[in-house]
């Protein structure tokens, strides 16, 4: 490998977000989930109250998140969205709050370009995007105006009727040139791609056959020269592997995490965050012997 190649692949491991650099290392990043909603599919309702969404997040940094995504909208199967006042209103506080007793980077987890705008007032430094910023014709602009980071989700349809029919040729070759897309339209909107991370998004329309060709193809994705996120965390292919319920799937969840870790996957994006870490550190010191 020559000094060039050596040069764009560390600058591959590397995440503009919000002014600061992010470094990827030997394991993932570990981004927790705050649901600040009475539906998420998993934890709905359990952290509704800003305050309860404001302490599980510094837990789940105590835990060992390095990013908190605060989501306000489920963007669950078969969900329906509410408005931009709505998801203002439960995620704003929940932000401000977090940012004031926390350094880690916040992720607002968004399609709508108002929450998105706000939320970067608020003290958010990354937009999750599942549109991967196509929902919201306004969304590249306001991403583009800050230095914020951005999560480019591929999603096919949209979450109401997403897994109603999902079908492609070839998974993991159309996501991938989807990304090429993203990342040139992006570009060109000025968004820098030292600002972008791609996620192939998870159950996203797709069948868990779809779910786990993309799992196994991580490389697929780091070919790109953009860092990868996943979501899979208690998703319900994880129920169709191994036929359990949504509050039996952590181990699941688990073993996934550690089969992503292997494949040099960049953050991987869970509830239980001390169980990933767990999991993973102790992955690591087998894997290498230390």
């Amino acid at each position: 490998m020559d000094k060039e190649q050596v040069h764009q692949e560390a600058n591959n491991r590397l995440w503009e977000i919000g002014g600061r650099m992010l470094k990827f290392g030997q394991l993932p990043m570990l981004m927790g989930i705050v649901n600040v909603t009475p539906d998420s599919f998993s934890d709905g309702g359990q952290y509704f109250d800003h305050a309860a969404a404001i302490k599980h997040g510094l837990q789940l940094v105590e835990d060992g998140a390095e990013i908190l995504d605060v989501g306000g909208e489920s963007t669950r199967p078969g969900s329906q969205g509410i408005t931009a006042d709505e998801e203002l209103q439960r995620v704003i506080p929940v932000i401000e709050g977090l940012a004031a007793q926390s350094d880690v980077p916040i992720s607002c987890d968004t399609s709508k370009s108002q929450v998105a705008r706000d939320a970067l007032h608020a003290g958010a430094t990354i937009i999750n995007d599942i549109s991967g910023l196509r929902f919201d014709a306004e969304m590249p602009l306001v991403c583009a105006d800050s230095d914020c980071g951005v999560v480019c989700m591929h999603v096919q349809g949209v979450p109401e009727t997403m897994q109603e029919d999902p079908r492609y040729d070839d998974v993991v070759g159309e996501i991938h040139a989807y990304f090429v897309e993203r990342l040139e339209s992006l570009e060109q909107a000025g968004i820098a791609r030292q600002r972008i991370v791609v996620d192939p998004g998870i159950g996203f329309g797709k069948t868990a056959e779809h779910n786990l060709w993309i799992l196994s193809n991580i490389s697929s994705f780091q070919e790109l020269g953009r860092p990868v996120l996943i979501g899979h965390s208690r998703k319900r292919f994880l129920g169709k592997v191994l036929g359990r319920k949504l509050d039996e799937r952590n181990a699941g969840t688990i073993g996934v995490t550690v089969a992503l870790a292997g494949q040099s996957t960049d953050i991987i994006r869970v509830h239980d965050v001390r169980a990933a870490r767990d999991a993973l550190l102790a992955w690591n010191a087998v894997a290498r012997g230390i």
